[in-house]
């Protein structure tokens, strides 16, 4: 076993204008910079704290853990910062923390040399447990999808500059807390920073739309107003020209987006709120109407305990059951909604909500009488 560096190479560079004294502990002298160091940029994480060093070595400890043998080049590639900070990430967990981390050649990464339960407790910026808990946990949603690299890193920076000191251990804070969402998104990255760089240039795009059960799709030429995550889900919000009307498009059915470099302007007066005030969910929506619904308990209790729109209303009965009151338009996600209840929830009014989930409902019962 051998170690990757000797300590006396990962001492920071002595107090320049661009950089802050750090006196290290019973260690040699650093060399001075040569003509060529003084030319390179400092790393921007080496600054206020050791907020985005406590992230990256709660990454380092799993990968250790997991016998994954990480080593220096690959943790600065995914960490997005210099081969030598990664160096003292390590040296910091070995030597301050106690860690048995040592170096294995035949592998060319690290390990531990025995067993690590728990990651040392240390004093964390109240900062660091914010983005320990969002950063690493709601990101978990988009594992596996383009989106992880980039909402582990913009994550980590919106905490810089939070004052507060608090002890907490890294790795009950990792196990205490998860997000488990039903899916994420199919979005593609490139489609999405396409679409994105348009709607902020104020440019026509135009993209293939397919609706859901349509094969072939269509051409669809829309001037972007908004994009939006309504319920996990990624939508374009834009003026159809081909329509004359604004409409929604799902970014899991958009493909081949271009931006036309043709530029347009965004009516002052649209908003997003104020577009589907009367929706229930994503689908916009013309006329809302008073939408009664009959909930039995277990329906009503689960349905009492979220907030589905502004205009929700519940009237418990002593069984446990509730009539459920909301103003919204008629659309697919409402019928949805309601029909996932099952026999769980009757539609009492409008006239025209109830005839549709009712056929619906038995369309569904001739799937299993066949």
């Amino acid at each position: 076993m051998s170690r990757i560096a000797p300590k006396a190479s990962l001492k920071p560079p002595p107090k320049t204008s661009r950089t802050r004294s750090v006196k290290p502990a019973k260690s040699p002298k650093s060399p001075k910079p040569s003509k060529s160091a003084k030319s390179v940029k400092p790393v921007k994480n080496h600054g206020r704290s050791a907020r985005l060093p406590m992230y990256r070595m709660l990454q380092i400890h799993d990968l250790l853990k997991e016998g994954k043998f990480p080593n220096c080049q690959a943790l600065s590639d995914d960490f997005e910062v210099s081969y030598k900070t990664v160096q003292r990430d390590i040296d910091f967990m070995r030597d301050q923390l106690q860690l048995p981390i040592e170096y294995n050649s035949a592998r060319r990464g690290f390990l531990y040399t025995r067993e690590v339960k728990n990651f040392p407790s240390v004093t964390l910026q109240e900062g660091e447990v914010v983005a320990l808990l969002v950063a690493q946990k709601a990101a978990e949603q988009y594992r596996g999808t383009p989106f992880e690299k980039l909402l582990n890193t913009a994550f980590t920076r919106l905490v810089e500059g939070l004052p507060s000191k608090v002890e907490v251990s890294l790795r009950d804070l990792s196990e205490a807390v998860s997000f488990r969402p039903p899916g994420p998104p199919a979005t593609d990255l490139k489609s999405f920073q396409t679409l994105s760089n348009a709607l902020m240039d104020l440019q026509e795009i135009s993209f293939q739309y397919c609706k859901p059960g349509d094969g072939s799709g269509s051409e669809r030429r829309v001037q972007p107003y908004h994009l939006g995550c309504i319920g996990g889900i990624w939508y374009l919000i834009g003026f159809d020209l081909a329509r004359n009307a604004i409409r929604t498009f799902a970014l899991a059915r958009i493909s081949d987006p271009k931006n036309l470099n043709r530029r347009f302007t965004r009516p002052k007066g649209f908003s997003l709120d104020n577009m589907l005030s009367d929706s229930f969910s994503a689908f916009e929506t013309q006329k809302a109407q008073q939408v009664r619904i009959l909930l039995d308990p277990l329906a009503a209790s689960l349905t009492g305990e979220r907030k589905w729109h502004p205009s929700q209303k519940m009237t418990f009965r002593k069984d446990g059951s509730a009539e459920l009151s909301i103003k919204v338009g008629l659309a697919p996600d409402l019928e949805a909604w309601i029909m996932a209840w099952g026999p769980r929830a009757k539609v009492l009014s409008p006239p025209a909500l109830k005839s549709r989930i009712s056929a619906a409902l038995q369309q569904a019962v001739m799937q299993y009488q066949k």
